[in-house]
């Protein structure tokens, strides 16, 4: 008897999301045009950053029953960064870096019980990271 791992799968990938050229068409097809400020999410993120290349960012919420987070950059030509799934009770936590080619708002989105809520933080660039 051999013993076999069970085989990932990843969730469907949101093309739709990820191809969006403004912020409206990324918050649509994440089903987050009515998301709600909310004080329970947190971004950490530097107020600025000498280089646009490499932004570290952190969102954590006190949310109950997290979902997903989404990451967003305003001014980025594709506003959606990243969105994560989070399933089986997993902290509420990201941590990645980002690229934005000039001084922004950045957004979090969380999804928790079938509603949607956002928190958003400005992010001043000195020499931007996204080209053209």
């Amino acid at each position: 008897g051999l013993l076999h791992a069970p085989r990932a799968a990843a969730a469907p990938r949101n093309a739709q999301g990820f191809a969006a050229r403004t912020l409206a068409e990324a918050l649509a097809s994440l089903g987050a045009t009515d998301a709600i400020q909310s004080p329970d999410i947190v971004i950490a993120a530097p107020d600025i950053a000498e280089n646009g290349v490499l932004i570290p960012i952190e969102v954590s919420t006190r949310i109950a029953g997290a979902e997903s987070i989404s990451l967003l950059v305003e001014k980025n030509p594709f506003p959606l960064l990243a969105h994560f799934d989070l399933s089986n009770g997993a902290e509420a936590y990201v941590n990645t870096r980002f690229k934005a080619g000039q001084s922004s708002t950045v957004r979090a989105v969380v999804r928790a019980g079938g509603k949607t809520w956002f928190a958003s933080r400005e992010v001043k660039v000195t020499i931007g990271g996204c080209g053209g």
